[in-house]
């Protein structure tokens, strides 16, 4: 059985992961275990685990304000802690899977393929940007651009005038655990919808809101290599 660590163990995607089936070894090490702005703490780690794979969960994500407000704790988590973690898989060999955003898109057409020029729209779609860089310097990674959400959907509100690839994290686990062994940069969610639509059918309280620049209006992914592999 092969070996997976996790950074950023005690997160929210990793919550749903220690429910999931798998026929890997899933090793959870949360941010007291491992800091990953400390080589020391991340090479003690993987000497211990061994691990096969690393699938960097580490990182900052909500609130998005937190980007804007608090650059330095951004730029150290989400990029520096990131190609901390490439440069130690790089000297051990080992297999990257990074999650991104789909926030790295410029959202002004929709439809964006794996290929298709990146403009971030906000910090946090920068910092992502940042660590996917050193990512992409190490071949032997996958990169997986996604819009994951928490199910239920924890607002009570949302946008009826932007469209995206939303995908609960429950969803994207047996997509994850099919697409693992690949390399590159998959995009990977459900069908383009808006916000609205897809939260609608499983929240039926959900109230209509429009995003009023919060975000742009076309920032949904074309899943074609996706459903290739799959």
């Amino acid at each position: 059985m092969k070996n997976i660590l996790i950074t950023g163990g005690d997160s929210r995607f990793a919550s749903e992961l220690k429910k999931a089936k798998s026929k890997f070894k899933l090793i959870f090490c949360g941010k007291k275990k491992l800091d990953i702005l400390s080589l020391k703490s991340i090479r003690k780690n993987f000497l211990r685990y061994k691990p096969d794979y690393i699938l960097h969960l580490a990182g900052l994500s909500r609130p998005m304000k937190i980007h804007e407000k608090n650059i330095i704790k951004s730029v150290s988590l989400n990029i520096i802690g990131t190609a901390n973690i490439v440069k130690e898989c790089f000297k051990n060999k080992i297999k990257l899977i990074y999650i991104s955003t789909n926030y790295l898109y410029p959202g002004n057409k929709g439809n964006y393929k794996e290929t298709d020029a990146l403009l971030p729209w906000n910090n946090y779609g920068w910092s992502k940007l940042g660590g996917e860089s050193s990512v992409q310097m190490y071949k032997n990674s996958l990169i997986i651009r996604c819009a994951l959400t928490e199910y239920p959907f924890k607002h009570k509100k949302a946008f009826s005038d932007v469209k995206s690839n939303f995908i609960y994290h429950k969803d994207f686990i047996p997509i994850l655990f099919k697409i693992i062994n690949k390399k590159g940069i998959i995009n990977v969610g459900k069908k383009s919808q808006t916000i609205f639509n897809f939260v609608k059918k499983d929240k039926k309280n959900i109230i209509k809101s429009k995003s009023k620049g919060i975000m742009p209006k076309r920032v949904d992914m074309n899943l074609g290599k996706l459903v290739k592999i799959l």
